[in-house]
């Protein structure tokens, strides 16, 4: 059976939309039509994809991935109008998994909702094999990043890069050396994705452990700093 996936979206034409395309193309789904409804249905029920627009009433989806990424690691994907870049940096620093601008062209959302499930950490890696440096554990079984008996969450595209770099610890990675082995897409220009999710990665070890555990080589790359 193929994936469940929940449809956070206000617009009913819209949400029916995405709804008839899923439902016909095998998925699972379930529809939310504002923020309040969607934080619970998300709080008591388990999705393998989120689909979320920005502007919903009473709790935005800025919100929401906020929220969601308190608990959970479900990949999340936003279709909305608003088409700032600022904006999209922001949604990605959150914690969202990609951004797709409305109107969107439905092969392309069928598209990028399969890629995504694919780089999903559930389907990525399925050993036991536990990572260490200088106190960071990670169990890529469980998805889960330990610093000295203290959990630190992070996304799957987070925890992607970390196991890059522990796999690694003294390599440096270019840009498209991570891009294209996290995002399994060839690197054709900086948008300033690989810079978001590598600070965001930075700031969330760094919160936990007091210490700065990737270091930026100038002109180069990013590898793991010699602690």
């Amino acid at each position: 059976m193929k994936s469940k996936i929940l449809i956070i979206e206000d617009d009913r034409e819209i949400n029916h939309i995405l709804t008839e395309l899923l439902s016909r193309n095998g998925y699972r789904t379930s529809s939310a039509f504002n923020g309040a409804e969607a934080s619970e249905i998300m709080r008591n029920q388990n999705f393998d994809m989120i689909l979320m627009d920005l502007m919903l009433p009473e709790k935005s989806g800025e919100e929401l991935i906020r929220e969601l990424r308190s608990y959970s690691e479900s990949p999340i994907i936003v279709i909305s109008a608003k088409s700032m870049l600022e904006t999209r940096i922001e949604v990605l620093r959150l914690g969202a998994d990609d951004y797709i601008l409305k109107p969107f062209d439905i092969s392309e959302v069928l598209v990028r909702i399969e890629v995504v499930l694919r780089r999903s950490m559930k389907s990525e890696y399925s050993t036991d094999k536990v990572l260490e440096y200088n106190g960071l554990k990670l169990y890529s079984d469980e998805n889960r990043v330990l610093y000295n008996d203290t959990t630190i969450s992070l996304t799957a595209k987070e925890l992607l890069l970390l196991r890059l770099f522990m796999e690694y610890p003294k390599k440096v990675y270019t840009k498209a050396n991570l891009y294209e082995s996290v995002w399994n897409s060839e690197y054709f220009y900086e948008d300033n994705t690989i810079n978001v999710h590598v600070s965001n990665l930075r700031s969330k070890l760094k919160k936990i452990s007091g210490l700065d555990f990737i270091e930026t080589v100038w002109g180069i790359g990013y590898r793991l700093r010699e602690i």
